[in-house]
């Protein structure tokens, strides 16, 4: 049949799904954007033929955190995060935010998508905070052409700072903007692109960078903006702010946040490190889900979450790569084995840590649930085709083939993956994006770093 793919023979697929079956010696048949079946012997006259043998299928990452215009300031020893506390940090960095253009955003974004893609990342979320005086109002709309160009699914937090410095804000008058200019942009992208549908290829998500950057109303405009037209919300929370909002509104963020409304299954939030044991009763009560991000936990030497006693507490947590300046990596394989290995030191004191396997399912069912996209997460029929391929027939993996479950994390699988499949589209194969030219693109972006950023 036209528009179908068949992967055959694959060494293994690790599904992900409710019964966490791993698959051997199997074929998946794909039509259009979802798998059709999956088993052995399988049939398909006209199908485009993938070999799998060898081959280890996994469902497509999902990353729910990420600032993609940060990517042009990676390496930069000027603004070295683990060495400056955090507010210094904000003082050296936001100075070269604001020299942010239009152009940086696109060629960025695709910098970090296609990082991500060719770690095995099907879906991501960026939250677009970085309006300036340079660079417009039309950067998503950027970050959606660069994703259409790769292939990605896109969700697009489009974020916003409106507290001005003298009211106790990081924010330079550079990159402030006000809440209308902020909701009335928020309404202009959900018009343009936002699509609900299962297998839709981009999303916008109300996003207000963070309450002690921002007006109160910014908040409570955004939740009212957000049910009205049927979007997600996010913001950063628990990342050391509370004394700060404490001393501002006699209270902790959450709790602001739950007065608000600004909670919900339709809301999550990035790193929750400052998070109680009480407040994850709320986060659980409420369904309000976390993003954790160990790239910048570890760089920062923040708290590690206590993976255990969350999801104990019935809290959804997803994985985010953050920005680059907080990371200086676009790669969910190098942030799931990070993860990983956090939980192991930290929660096996206090006994028991997560499994590799526990984290993929973090990275993969938790993320699609986070993002609302219950259609992705899992190799499955009915589901999205969204899925990569691990070479299994190398020298390195030797010895280690009897658990695909648990390979990636716990043998530390974290370089370019064999192939990448969004929407039943193979988009890297062979180590490259297959739609884009890759060297054209490096060496514009790069031009424009140059011309730009350079030298800051």
């Amino acid at each position: 049949m036209e528009n179908q793919i068949l992967i055959r023979n694959a060494r293994a697929v690790v599904t992900c799904d409710d019964r966490d079956q791993v698959l051997y010696d199997v074929d998946i048949l794909i039509q259009g954007p979802a798998i059709l079946e999956i088993g052995q012997g399988l049939s398909a006259p006209g199908a485009r033929i993938i070999d799998g043998r060898g081959k280890i299928v996994y469902p497509g990452l999902i990353n729910t955190h990420h600032h993609f215009f940060q990517t042009f300031v990676r390496n930069q020893a000027s603004i070295d995060y683990p060495n400056l506390l955090v507010v210094d940090w904000l003082k050296r960095i936001y100075p070269i935010f604001s020299r942010i253009t239009e152009d940086v955003i696109y060629y960025s974004s695709l910098t970090a998508m296609g990082d991500l893609l060719k770690h095995g990342c099907t879906t991501a979320f960026d939250h677009q905070y970085c309006y300036t005086k340079a660079s417009g109002k039309k950067l998503v709309d950027r970050q959606m052409q660069a994703a259409g160009e790769l292939g990605i699914r896109y969700h697009a937090g489009r974020g916003a700072n409106t507290l001005p410095e003298e009211e106790g804000s990081t924010i330079p008058p550079e990159m402030l903007e006000t809440t209308k200019e902020f909701l009335d942009d928020c309404n202009r992208l959900i018009g343009l692109y936002h699509d609900p549908d299962p297998f839709s290829m981009g999303q916008i998500v109300i996003s207000p960078c963070q309450p002690i950057n921002s007006y109160r109303e910014t908040f409570t405009d955004s939740v009212a903006l957000a049910r009205e037209r049927g979007v997600h919300l996010h913001t950063h929370l628990g990342e050391g702010e509370n004394i700060l909002m404490e001393e501002r509104w006699g209270m902790r963020t959450l709790q602001w946040c739950e007065e608000i409304g600004f909670v919900g299954p339709d809301v999550w939030v990035a790193h929750g490190w400052e998070l109680t044991p009480e407040e994850y009763g709320v986060m659980a009560r409420t369904g309000t889900g976390v993003s954790h991000c160990p790239g910048p936990a570890v760089l920062g030497g923040f708290d590690i979450l206590d993976i255990p006693a969350m999801e104990k507490a019935g809290m959804l947590i997803s994985l985010g790569c953050d920005g680059s300046a907080t990371n200086d990596s676009s790669s969910l394989l190098d942030s799931l084995r990070m993860a990983y290995l956090m939980q192991s030191w930290h929660s096996k004191k206090r006994g028991g840590s997560p499994s590799a396997y526990d984290m993929l399912k973090i990275a993969t069912v938790n993320g699609a649930k986070t993002l609302g996209r219950t259609h992705l997460g899992s190799l499955e029929p009915g589901k999205g085709a969204d899925l990569f391929m691990v070479d299994a027939e190398v020298l390195e993996l030797t010895g280690t083939l009897h658990d695909p479950k648990n390979l990636l994390a716990r043998v530390g699988v974290t370089g370019p993956v064999a192939l990448t499949m969004v929407n039943g589209e193979v988009v890297v194969e062979n180590g490259r994006l297959t739609r884009v030219d890759e060297a054209r693109l490096a060496f514009e972006g790069e031009q424009v770093y140059k011309r730009v950023l350079s030298g800051i």
